[in-house]
């Protein structure tokens, strides 16, 4: 997941500080200037993002790749925009959108009750909901039930631990949940048999599943609370336009189908998703 921002702010502040009230009056004016007027007149969209969240971003032989670059170029080419990517580490992203380094954040990020407070998000692009990876051939965990008493992974501070964690205590018995640094232990240990499951979100291991189908599979039902991947945005005022335009083009390809197609090339699968989140359920 990850965020960006747009430059004009610090260079605004800059010349208000030159002093008197018409330099104030100026800067002002041009803070509350609509960010789509000024980045059609540019002709680019800066996008935040992380390099390190497969199949959404990442990096293939040196090569940016994923979901984001063709879901970006679509809505570069509708929006007659150059898409200028910004990369940062994960927990620059939003400090950086919040600081105007990009115009969005092309994240993803899960939709959830805090960040709708303080951020926009456009229409969902993927199912965030956790789910569950096993072993290629294993016959044994078809429904989310049958993780009772089998050993299950998930990633340390993760919202998929906490919803694993939390299913868990629904069963009987319940299952022995594992934690791990990062994902791609969990991967291993259960690759090797230690494991029988790892927890993370739907488009991650349907991905993971994707690229391994000799050695992972996907269980079909998702067992966390219902959530979404969004992009983000700021909702000050100036950003409304442009907000807007971004979810015209998203609701565009969702409903010719270019949505669907990047879904099931980038995961193998598709994903029912709402137009909006209103009340997110995490």
């Amino acid at each position: 997941m990850a965020g960006f921002g747009r430059r004009g702010f610090v260079a605004l502040a800059g010349s208000a500080a030159l002093g008197g009230p018409a330099a104030l009056s100026a800067g002002a004016a041009r803070a509350a200037e609509d960010v789509l007027a000024r980045v059609k007149a540019a002709g680019v969209l800066r996008v935040g993002t992380e390099t390190q969240f497969a199949p959404f971003d990442f990096l293939d032989n040196g090569k940016a790749a994923g979901l984001n670059y063709d879901l970006f170029a679509e809505l570069g080419r509708d929006m007659g925009l150059r898409i200028e990517f910004v990369a940062l580490p994960w927990e620059s992203v939003l400090p950086g959108l919040d600081s105007g380094k990009f115009d969005m954040v092309s994240g993803p990020a899960t939709i959830t009750k805090a960040r709708m407070e303080r951020y926009r998000f456009t229409p969902p692009i993927a199912e965030a909901t956790c789910a569950l990876l096993k072993k290629a051939g294993d016959t044994t965990l078809n429904r989310p039930e049958d993780m009772a008493g089998k050993a299950i992974g998930s990633g340390k501070a993760t919202s998929q631990l906490e919803q694993l964690k939390k299913f868990s205590a629904t069963l009987s018995p319940p299952a022995t949940v594992r934690e791990y640094v990062d994902f791609s232990q969990a991967y291993a240990d259960l690759a090797a048999g230690r494991i029988v499951g790892v927890a993370n979100s739907l488009p991650n291991i349907a991905y993971v599943a994707a690229q391994r189908p000799e050695t992972f599979a996907l269980m079909a039902t998702p067992f966390g609370e219902k959530s979404y991947f969004g992009y983000i945005g700021r909702k000050d005022a100036e950003y409304a336009g442009l907000m807007d335009a971004v979810d015209g083009a998203v609701l565009k390809m969702r409903s010719d189908g270019r949505l669907t197609a990047l879904q099931q090339k980038w995961f193998k699968t598709t994903f029912e998703t709402p137009e909006r989140v209103a009340s997110p359920a995490v």
